[in-house]
């Protein structure tokens, strides 16, 4: 009798058996399944927080520069790639007739970075010079490198000084570009007018070729230095540098806080002696309505990647974050102190 029941038992539990089975294995998946899902929900919270560093608000950081050859098209082309590998975000660059038109620019929400010479920005500003209105969405990241006044003749001409200018034809850069508002600058501080001069407005290549044609007696060409068209130029040229004085320098920096007394370097294009110059500052301008998390994040990648920056150009190479906030001069951008501050704490 007692067989007979155990067989029983054993025919009951065989029966059940795939049911069992089945009901097991579908405990175990949906404890797999429930694993898996918070597995990948916990992974996709921390990809969603890397994204989110990695990005920036604005889908655009289009950078106005200047002409195509120049040194601020050359970094700026660069580092708009180095913005779009970074931040995902579309980087390009806008060849420009450079300061005046970048700020202008600036003011029609056209482009969200632009790289311009001192001068123009305080004109921009103030509503001052090439501009009849105040900037007012403008702030700036850094101070850059600084571009040397280099006024260019020949030895035959018997300039010597800017005083010697009157009654020249000179070339002042392209109209309304940063090297014309410095050049017009300079002249009025010396009481010069350009009704005392013949003027043209030619870029730095067309001037070149203008002085070597014995069609101008003289030309301003404000950038870094060595200027690769003055390079050009002293080949088969008589070129020699007109000197600035000083002192007279340092007058005119009191209305224009922008010029600084700078030397150009004997040897640079084959002169003998340092020549005595001004120089202004190149400075990097947003837009100031970018975020402060958006400026923090430009700037910081901006200072990070000097090193690949200055061996694109030259220029790039006096760029340092020791020297950034030296000669600022407009309202530095939130993100941008921001970043300085950051740096300085943990220095």
């Amino acid at each position: 009798m007692m067989d007979l029941w155990c067989a029983y038992k054993q025919e009951i539990v065989m029966k059940k058996w795939p049911q069992i089975i089945l009901l097991g294995l579908a405990i175990t998946g949906l404890s797999a399944c429930s694993d898996n899902t918070g597995n990948k929900n916990a992974s996709q919270e921390g990809s969603s927080a890397t994204t989110s560093a990695n990005k920036l608000e604005t889908r655009f950081v289009n950078i106005a520069t200047g002409g195509a050859s120049g040194p601020y098209n050359v970094i700026a082309t660069n580092l708009a790639e180095i913005y779009h590998k970074t931040y995902g975000v579309n980087s390009k660059t806008q060849t420009t007739g450079a300061s005046v038109e970048n700020l202008n620019l600036l003011k029609q929400n056209k482009v969200e970075m632009a790289f311009v010479m001192s001068d123009s920005l305080t004109e921009a500003i103030n509503g001052q010079g090439s501009f009849k209105d105040k900037i007012t969405n403008v702030q700036q990241i850094a101070a850059l490198y600084p571009n040397y006044v280099q006024i260019v003749t020949s030895k035959k001409s018997g300039i010597k000084n800017i005083e010697d200018l009157k009654g020249k034809r000179i070339a002042v850069g392209a109209q309304n570009s940063g090297v014309e508002v410095n050049a017009r600058t300079l002249l009025n501080g010396f009481g010069i007018t350009y009704k005392d001069v013949k003027v043209d407005y030619l870029g730095y290549a067309e001037a070149a070729d203008a002085l070597k044609g014995g069609k101008l007696d003289a030309a301003f060409l404000t950038s870094g230095i060595p200027n690769s068209s003055l390079m050009e130029l002293q080949r088969g040229y008589d070129l020699q540098l007109v000197s600035i004085n000083p002192d007279k320098i340092k007058e005119i920096a009191k209305d224009q806080a922008y010029f600084l007394p700078m030397i150009i370097p004997k040897g640079t294009y084959d002169n003998a002696e340092d020549i005595p110059t001004a120089a202004i500052m190149n400075a990097l301008v947003v837009r100031s309505d970018l975020s402060e998390d958006d400026v923090y994040k430009l700037t910081k990648i901006f200072f990070e990647s000097l090193g690949a920056l200055a061996n694109t150009h030259q220029a790039a190479k006096d760029i340092t974050l020791q020297g950034a906030q030296n000669g600022l001069v407009a309202p530095l951008h939130p993100g941008a102190k921001k970043y300085y501050d950051e740096v300085a704490a943990a220095q």
